[in-house]
Order: structure tokens, then sequence, then C-alpha cells
């Protein structure tokens, strides 16, 4: 009998990756806010509820639900949703696990490598470095005391962290918005160009959170970004080049930026590296570790 998977978070395209890569192995189900399929079952963080009939069985959750922290202006109602599209829907399903007295081989939760601010410099993040202090890193502290809480309990016999850099997909996200402008020849680096961007192909992602399923020794926080680091200005020179399109654009000021996004901005204009040697340290090796293949893949498909 194939052990059971919880995918929150249905609706992203990292989760509908995900679930095709596990179904052959694993009866995969997923929480959603609306059932659409037979394997789906509803819940309502806002109202708190939840169909019970989902942990039935239940051997690892996928924690992956959280709005999208760069699709709209972070206005104090934006900043709250953010928040708590993470940290309750947690809360949710420990309060339901605790009630119900079931317990979890594994929680898996989506985190991010935001957690070390939103700052350019020349310091490559590892996993015990110090934390940031602005909101981004607020948001991922907070996501991941929420998951250290199913250990914290008893709930799950292990939690593992995976800090997410920019998921390059083709059929949304960063990769879609920044390559659109290119392809009509005006893409152009953002701000200096010079803020790092740690990135990982979709591909990849998915697998990361199979291995972290299956290898029973993976346990807290990894760092999930390609080896090969880049920047904003040779990010968009490799688009262009895969595309085979020119770029005579000139770089788009920050402050244009800051006064279409405000103070969401500083998700585009700034960034450092992190280090996935942690990851690869466990035997995770990369489908795609550098960018123009990875970019080559994705692109082919649009």
């Amino acid at each position: 009998m194939k052990e059971i998977v919880l995918i929150t978070g249905a609706g992203g395209s990292v989760a509908k990756a995900l679930a095709k890569k596990l179904e052959n192995e694993y009866s995969v189900r997923f929480l959603t806010r609306t059932k659409k399929h037979e394997n789906d079952f509803e819940w309502n963080i806002k109202n708190q509820t939840i169909d019970e009939k989902a942990f039935e069985n239940v051997s690892h959750i996928i924690h992956l639900a959280g709005a999208n922290i760069s699709e709209k202006r972070w206005t104090d109602e934006r900043k709250k949703e953010i928040i708590s599209s993470r940290v309750d829907s947690a809360k949710l399903i420990l309060n339901t696990l605790e009630r119900k007295n079931i317990k979890l081989q594994s929680f898996i939760s989506a985190s991010a490598t935001g957690i070390y601010g939103a700052i350019t410099s020349e310091k490559i993040f590892k996993e015990e470095d110090k934390k940031g202090n602005d909101f981004l890193s607020e948001v991922v502290i907070l996501w991941e005391d929420a998951a250290e809480e199913f250990l914290k309990k008893g709930v799950a016999e292990r939690v593992v962290k995976v800090r997410t850099s920019i998921v390059l997909s083709e059929k949304e996200g960063a990769l879609k918005k920044m390559s659109e402008p290119v392809k009509f020849g005006i893409g152009s680096p953002i701000g200096t160009g010079k803020q790092y961007m740690p990135w990982i192909h979709i591909d990849d992602i998915c697998s990361v959170y199979e291995f972290a399923l299956k290898n029973k020794n993976i346990n807290g926080a990894y760092n999930a970004n390609a080896p090969q680091h880049t920047d904003n200005e040779n990010f968009t020179k490799e688009i262009a080049e895969v595309l085979n399109k020119p770029m005579f654009m000139p770089n788009v000021p920050g402050f244009m930026m800051k006064l279409i996004f405000g103070e969401l901005a500083v998700v585009l204009l700034e960034g450092s590296r992190t280090s996935s040697e942690k990851l690869q340290n466990t035997g995770f090796q990369f489908k795609f570790p550098e960018l123009k293949p990875a970019l080559k893949d994705l692109l082919a498909k649009n």
C-alpha cells in the first residue's frame, strides 16, 4: 500500500509538478480552497475550517501554501495575508493533527532564502548565518517557527524547511515576467543590475522535496538554489542570448520600481548569494546546476 502524502498550496506550479513526480510511488492528496478532484480536500484558513478526512492514514505533509510575495503591493492588509497564509495554515494543520492524535513521519515546509534579508552584499549566506530584520525575513522566521512546532509538539518525527530561491518555470513567476520584454527587444536589467538572484529550476525544486521525503536523515533547514550564482544583469543577458534577442534598453531605474511597487520593490532591487553546499553534502544532485542550460530547457517550452 502506498504511503499518503498531503500537499498544501495545490494551485501553485510547484505543487502540480511535484504531485506528478510523486504519484507513481505515493498516494497524493491536496488541501485546497475549492474541491475539483477526488483527491482534493477543502480548507479555509481565514475561517480555520478543514476537511479532516484529508488526514486519514496520512504519513507526510508537504506544506507549500502561501500567498505570492510579489503579486501585489505590500499594504498592511497584504502583509497580514502573506504571513497568515503561511503561519495560520500550519497552525490549523497542527491543531487538527493534535486533536485527532495523528503522528506524521515528516512535515516538510516551504521556506525562503529571504530569511537572510533583502540586501545586496558580497556575503554568501549559509543556513547557520544571522537572519535579517526586514519584512521578508520576518515572514520566513515566523513560517519556520510554525513548522518547528510540529517537532516540538511531537506531531512529526522530523521537520524539513526548504529555503527556496527564485523558482524558474516556463508557466509563471520571475522567468516569465523577465523573458516577455526580452522577446520584444525591450528587456533590461533592474536598478543597478548587480543584485544577486539565487535561482532553481522547477524540476530541481521538486526533486529537493522528493529527496527530503525519501531520506530520513534530512532534518532542519536547507538552502535550495542552484550552485551557479548570477546577478540581475547577467540573468537578463542570458535570457536575451537564449532567445537570440538584442538588449538595447538601459537599466530600469530603482526609483521607478519603487514608484510602481512601493515597499515590494526591494524584492526586485536587492539580493545576495546563498549557498546550497549543505544540501549537496547530503548527496542531492542538481539536474540544472548552471543557468544557461536551465533557461534553454524552459524557454524552449514556451
